[in-house]
C-alpha cells in the first residue's frame, strides 16, 4: 500500500486512492444462478469487465451466488439497460438469502440455460452463459461459452447498443447513467493522426 504523502498535481484537484471516481463508469452487469432448489438468484454487480477474449471478471464478496456458483460451476451475466433500472437496482439491494425469490417479486420470468447450468433472465435482452474458471480471493473468472441476445436490440445481426441502451454505474454521483451517442469510430477516429 502507498504510503507516502500525496503532492498536488499542478491545476488538477487530487481526491486519493479511495475516492469513488476510480474507474467509473462501471458496466451494471447481473449475475444469474441457480440456488440449491433450482429458484433463480440474480444480483447486480458493478466491478466486472471482459478478461480474455473469452472471459469475464467480476469482483464480489462471499453471499448467496457466490455459494450457488460454487455449486453449479455456472452462471449468466445480463446487462441492466434504462427499462430494467429499479429492478436491477433492487437485484443489488434484496439479499437472496433474505428473499427467497427476487426474480419473481419484481415480476421477471426465467428460462434455464440451454448450455450451462444457470438462468436466463427474459427481461434482459443480451445474456453471456458462463462456466466458472476460477473463484478465489473474491475474484470470479468465467468463461464466456454462448452470447445470446433478442432480435429487437440487433442492428445487421449485431448487437446495437443504442437499442439496448445499457447502464453504468457512476460512483460519483451516486446514480445510474444510459451509455450515450456513437462520438467516433474505433481503430478509426485517431487515423488522422497516422503518416
Amino acid at each position: 500500500m502507498y504510503n507516502e504523502p500525496l503532492k498536488e498535481v499542478a491545476g488538477r484537484r487530487n481526491f486519493g486512492a479511495s475516492h469513488a471516481l476510480m474507474t467509473t463508469p462501471q458496466p451494471c452487469v447481473m449475475i444469474a444462478t441457480w440456488d440449491k432448489d433450482h429458484t433463480p438468484d440474480v444480483m447486480m454487480a458493478a466491478w466486472a469487465g471482459q478478461y480474455d477474449h473469452n472471459q469475464i471478471v467480476v469482483s464480489m464478496s462471499k453471499h448467496k451466488t457466490t455459494e450457488n456458483l460454487e455449486r453449479t460451476g455456472a452462471f449468466t451475466v445480463s446487462f441492466a439497460d434504462i427499462r430494467t433500472v429499479a429492478e436491477s437496482d433492487y437485484f443489488g439491494l434484496a439479499s437472496g438469502s433474505q428473499v427467497p425469490d427476487k426474480v419473481a417479486k419484481v415480476g421477471f420470468t426465467v428460462t434455464p440455460s440451454p448450455n450451462v447450468d444457470a438462468p436466463i433472465i427474459n427481461e434482459y435482452p443480451l445474456t453471456l452463459e458462463c462456466k466458472v474458471v476460477s473463484w478465489a480471493n473474491g475474484i470470479l473468472v468465467g468463461e464466456v461459452v454462448n452470447q445470446s441476445a433478442d432480435e429487437r436490440i440487433l442492428t445487421d445481426g449485431k448487437v446495437d447498443l443504442a437499442k439496448l441502451q445499457p447502464i453504468v454505474f457512476d460512483a460519483s454521483g451516486m446514480c445510474y447513467r444510459a451509455i450515450g451517442d456513437v462520438v467516433g469510430g474505433a481503430w478509426a477516429a485517431g487515423k488522422k493522426f497516422k503518416d
